[in-house]
């Protein structure tokens, strides 16, 4: 198990080698979890493929569509699978791209149908909002502890506090409208170019060497925002280490999802 604020469970997901699953907002209970930022906190899991994620999922998601529903259904063939460029992608390593492009290719030829979308243009602005929301929700989720154990934070979840307690009501209030701008947006360039899912690299690279850093976190910080599911799977290696593919579906279509998963892991499992 594992929660993901930022990009918490897909990017070590993608360090490790494994698939990792974030479901559509609160589609898992958060009930007696200790929060960080309460508007965007995910609760989701690790599995050694995308077969052990569903049978997860159909056990921990509050209500879960089985395999009986998809019968006879459009949802049995491939998805069209839809490439956000521009400001968003541009935040991957060179190298990373490469290795992207590289998998679409691989996808392509098996018969997948793939888009390039411009998407995104104010990412910086989503960038933004999405830590303004995060500081201000820390800020006050933690007040009454801090105040007891602020000795005791970690150094940066204290300038994170920090941070948090200068952020008006007001600008908290318009970054969290923003969250549901955000997935309109994404949703309706999906229905535009009728795209299944958003693919996009799970980490800007592969793990950062060190104890010092986890890693950057930006690859998966739109979809965290929107609330929409994600489902990251090993895509190969780089320069001799893991990194995965991002799949990202509309909002509540966690089990679709999670059924394209496991024929797109095939592929790249080859």
């Amino acid at each position: 198990l594992g929660t993901q604020t930022i990009g918490s469970i897909i990017r070590p997901a993608s360090f490790c080698g494994v698939v990792g699953y974030k479901p559509t907002y609160d589609r898992i209970s958060r009930a007696g979890v200790i929060p960080l930022s309460p508007s965007v906190d995910h609760i989701g899991f690790f599995t050694a493929d995308a077969a052990s994620a569903n049978l997860v999922a159909s056990i921990l998601l509050k209500t879960f569509k089985t395999s009986e529903f998809f019968k006879n259904s459009e949802v049995l063939k491939l998805p069209v699978l839809g490439i956000p460029e521009g400001a968003y992608l541009s935040k991957a390593e060179s190298a990373t791209l490469e290795h992207f492009y590289a998998t679409c290719k691989k996808l392509s030829e098996a018969g997948y149908s793939i888009k390039p979308i411009e998407a995104m243009p104010d990412f910086e602005d989503i960038y933004e909002r999405h830590y303004v929301i995060v500081a201000a929700e820390a800020a006050h989720v933690h007040t009454k502890w801090f105040a007891e154990y602020g000795s005791l934070y970690h150094s940066k979840t204290v300038e994170l506090i920090q941070r948090g307690r200068l952020i008006t009501p007001n600008q908290l209030h318009e970054s969290l409208a923003g969250r549901e701008k955000l997935c309109n947006e994404l949703t309706s360039l999906m229905d535009q170019n009728k795209v299944d899912l958003w693919i996009a690299p799970s980490a800007i690279g592969s793990a950062p060497a060190g104890l010092d850093s986890t890693g950057n976190p930006v690859m998966n910080l739109p979809w965290t925002q929107a609330g929409m599911p994600s489902l990251g799977i090993p895509s190969g290696l780089l320069n001799g280490l893991p990194l995965g593919l991002q799949l990202v579906a509309r909002l509540n279509q966690d089990e679709e999802l999670l059924m394209w998963g496991q024929g797109i892991e095939q592929v790249l499992r080859g």
